[in-house]
């Protein structure tokens, strides 16, 4: 406790505002508030800075983004010493993001830095894109994607338009580790220094957009689809109709209570459109115009969420494995047809994402890449394999998608444009969507998957986390639903096991806490603790042959129990 009042302290001493010192006098009054604002200093996750907006080393607050920024405006100093230093910056539509995206820009003119900056609230690829657009050599967005509205968050990225990885992210850590004081962080703007951007940019990544269009005689056939799109109160509203209308859709229906940025995000109880809650409004008006196709994108529309009429005729809601492989398997299909393929094309996806892709890849004769969490890792791949090979598409289960490599970062704006476009194709062949999905099943296998997400808030939920992780791995199941584990990967200790013959051998991953046990009958469950929420993670992963479409709804009341029986052995 002494470590924590002291650091609380060395805040109050510092050029911090008024009124921010009252708070911390406060907090001093509250000794376990007082420990969760600063017991640690924020730290980059998968999605970079991440936390709760307060006062403290532990929230979001001017200080502690201007800490990361003139961390950041440090590292780029160093690395371009005689070169003129270009940023891009743009922000959701989250309280304090504004004025967030205004302090970052303070920082890094103060700095001799050149920032451009979006003039109003942006989607997060947009950014990737200006930055490469902009031939920048890095760029932030003011964003904490889908986590509740208590939240605020800072994504830096690189000059390639994806966020930060090994070296630069710990690079730049080491640099914001180095300023021991916030007096160390030049907050005067030079506003010579600061340019306003905004529809140009936008003209230009909508054409870039427009370009993915793999059937546009096919949606001139199908314009009149009836598609229900809400974002959620952020910033989707700002492109995501235009890009729909762009691609040939006319009849495109607006969540009204929805399409207001507000970052209370009053109409939901969390903004994030893996949950069937926050789609509500969306299905209610959809069934009042008998929708074909649903789809919503979190605060900073880089995920997309999706409602099909299923079998039944009644509106299901998608997960991310089950979108992001109808759009893998619908890619590759028309690259296909239109002998688009010269042998050299490759998709990625990340480790805990269904293994159906790599199923379809492999159909398609298309190398499949897997990677840690997070797309600034299938942005890496996509660097590394620049020139050599091309990338066609890429995805993760958390809903997220890249179609192309103009863009560098998850993109809902493309997804949605892509999503409404494989419905129209679908419907040309008098399929749905759903129907499109049950035919793949039939074709490469019926997967399924399921998230389990455990919330641990603050030190001692931190603290529960570890332990749990510490215990799968001193002690992995010997059975997930009457199926022995045979294997176990652990991406910290960069090993792979099998557990018949005790052969141990080494992966070639960066190190991440993740532990995956893979069961005889070809089971699957990864753990990992979240690294943008307090959060551990279990995704489950099971399947089985369909053989025609009228064994669907007992092949997935079947799976849906062994998933159950994996969750009771998992959590024993």
């Amino acid at each position: 406790m002494n470590e924590i009042i002291a650091k609380a302290q060395r805040w109050l001493d510092s050029n911090i505002d008024t009124e921010a010192k009252g708070e911390i006098r406060s907090l001093m009054n509250d000794p376990e508030a007082l420990t969760e604002a600063f017991y640690k200093d924020l730290e980059f996750g998968t999605g970079g800075l991440r936390g709760i907006m307060g006062t403290g080393s532990n929230r979001m607050n001017k200080y502690t983004i201007g800490m990361a920024t003139q961390g950041l405006a440090n590292y780029l100093i160093k690395t371009y010493p005689n070169e003129e230093i270009k940023v891009a910056l743009a922000h959701d539509s989250r309280n304090n993001s504004r004025f967030f995206a205004e302090t970052v820009a303070g920082v890094f003119s103060a700095n001799g830095i050149k920032v451009y900056l979006f003039e109003e609230l942006r989607p997060t690829p947009e950014l990737s894109f200006a930055i490469r657009h902009l031939k920048c050599h890095s760029g932030v967005v003011l964003t904490a994607s889908h986590n509740p509205k208590e939240y605020n968050g800072y994504k830096a990225y690189w000059n390639d338009g994806a966020q930060l990885v090994a070296p630069h992210d710990k690079n730049v850590i080491n640099e914001v580790n180095q300023i021991k004081s916030i007096n160390d962080v030049k907050f005067e703007a030079n506003n010579d220094l600061i340019e306003n951007i905004g529809k140009n940019i936008d003209n230009l990544y909508l054409n870039e957009i427009k370009k993915l269009s793999l059937s546009p005689d096919i949606i001139r056939s199908q314009k009149d689809i009836k598609i229900v799109y809400s974002p959620i109160h952020g910033t989707g509203i700002s492109l995501v109709p235009e890009c729909l209308k762009k691609f040939g859709f006319e009849n495109i229906h607006v969540v009204e209570e929805q399409s207001e940025p507000n970052g209370d995000f009053p109409t939901v109880v969390y903004p994030n459109p893996e949950e069937a809650e926050a789609l509500k409004l969306s299905l209610k008006k959809a069934k009042e115009i008998n929708a074909e196709l649903v789809m919503a994108t979190d605060p900073d529309a880089d995920r997309v969420g999706i409602a099909v009429k299923n079998n039944k005729g009644e509106y299901q809601l998608l997960n991310g494995n089950q979108t992001g492989s109808l759009l893998i398997y619908y890619i590759l299909k028309r690259w296909k047809e239109l002998n688009k393929y010269k042998g050299n094309e490759y998709v990625v996806k990340t480790i805990v994402t269904t293994e159906l892709i790599d199923e379809i890849a492999a159909r398609f004769g298309v190398k499949c890449y897997n990677t840690l969490t997070g797309f600034k890792y299938i942005a890496s791949i996509i660097r590394e394999l620049e020139g050599k090979k091309t990338f066609i598409a890429g995805g993760e289960e958390s809903y997220g998608y890249m179609i192309s490599d103009f863009v560098r970062d998850k993109d809902a704006v493309a997804s949605c444009a892509m999503i409404a476009e494989m419905c129209a194709y679908a419907r040309s062949q008098g399929k749905s969507l759903f129907d499109l999905l049950v035919e793949l099943y039939t074709e490469a296998g019926f997967y399924k998957e399921k998230l389990i997400s455990m919330t641990k808030q603050g030190k001692k939920g931190a603290d529960e986390i570890k332990t749990m992780m510490q215990n799968y791995r001193s002690t992995p199941p010997a059975q997930l639903a009457g199926s022995k584990v045979v294997k176990v990967i652990d991406y910290q200790n960069s090993t792979e096991k099998n557990l018949l013959t005790g052969e141990t051998s080494a992966i070639d991953f960066e190190k991440s806490n993740v532990l995956q046990f893979f069961t005889e009958a070809g089971y699957k469950v990864s753990a990992r603790p979240s690294g943008t929420e307090p959060k551990i993670k279990f995704y489950i992963s099971v399947n089985k042959k369909l053989d025609n479409a009228a064994q669907f709804d007992q092949a997935d009341a079947d799976l849906n129990k062994l998933m159950e029986s994996i969750e009771n052995d998992l959590l024993a």
